[in-house]
């Protein structure tokens, strides 16, 4: 490159975020995983992985706290949110016709989980598209 340092310097910083995420999804996604040997088969794991990444980018957005500016949130890792919210000590339980389940005392994020699933329960269809769940609404 031909132009001066600090627009090379800035040019390849922009790159770093770009880099971080395509490490994560390599390594946390699954996506360096190649689990066929058709070309086919491959596709749709690539397919499935970055759906199951940008459900999870979605799930954190989601579950984000009510804040009007959206710049200062932080970059949560795929692990890391793995560890919140999947890999949960619970029992599933059924009485009387009721199912519910009950979480472990010792779960730290159950404030956060539970903040979660009551937004997912809110979402209703509103016209053409589904009203907002938490306010301000993601923009």
């Amino acid at each position: 490159m031909s132009d001066r340092r600090a627009f090379v310097a800035w040019f390849y910083r922009q790159r770093a975020g770009a880099e971080n995420l395509i490490q994560e999804a390599n390594n946390d996604a699954g996506l360096a995983a190649h689990p066929s040997g058709r070309f086919d088969a491959n596709r749709i794991h690539f397919q499935l992985a970055l759906l199951a990444y940008n459900l999870n980018g979605w799930l954190l957005l989601f579950n984000r706290e009510e804040q009007s500016d959206v710049t200062p949130l932080q970059h949560t890792t795929l692990a890391t949110s793995r560890r919140q919210f999947l890999f949960i000590a619970a029992k599933i339980w059924r009485q009387a016709g009721r199912t519910g389940v009950s979480y472990s005392d010792h779960y730290e994020e159950k404030g956060v989980f539970q903040r979660l699933m009551d937004r997912l329960r809110r979402i209703a269809p509103r016209g053409g598209s589904y009203a907002p769940v938490m306010t301000p609404a993601l923009c």
